[in-house]
């Protein structure tokens, strides 16, 4: 799999009918490891050991409907009051992050009115707090740490 730029994590992978497959610790099961998902397995275990979230508030392909289409959030980081506070979009090593993401990730925002914004390829990430008033990221230098 691909080096990131994020830090190294011990993780649970198993080879099953010809694919590799990557225990997903919010999930609680196995899943198939993309380039993709070896992005959002990252970052999760990021939010988790780095940035002190509880796994408890992450959630993970989170289903929601926008304009009568089904979408799923990559990783969706909740508050106490079990509201959203981050969102996630997680993209392969390989993807060029572009305004595209970031428009996805905004429909996305308009639906759940989250605080924070985070892309990521793996080796590039834009992290955003959401300025409501004057509808604008403000783009910051990391992910903010848990406050609970």
């Amino acid at each position: 799999m691909y080096a990131l730029n994020l830090p190294t994590y011990k993780f649970r992978i198993k080879s099953t009918k010809n694919k590799y497959e990557i225990f997903d610790i919010v999930r609680k099961k196995y899943v198939v490891l993309t380039p993709e998902e070896w992005v959002r397995q990252h970052l999760i275990h990021y939010l988790i050991e780095e940035k002190k979230y509880p796994i408890s508030l992450i959630a993970v392909e989170k289903q929601l409907t926008i304009n009568k289409l089904t979408k799923r959030t990559d990783i969706l980081v909740f508050n106490t009051d079990g509201l959203p506070h981050i969102i996630v979009e997680c993209k392969s090593p390989t993807i060029k992050i572009s305004q595209n993401t970031f428009d996805q990730i905004a429909r996305y925002n308009l639906k759940l009115n989250a605080n924070y914004l985070i892309v990521s390829n793996g080796l590039e990430h834009f992290n955003c707090k959401m300025d409501v008033e004057n509808e604008a990221y403000l783009f910051l230098e990391t992910i903010p740490n848990y406050k609970p």
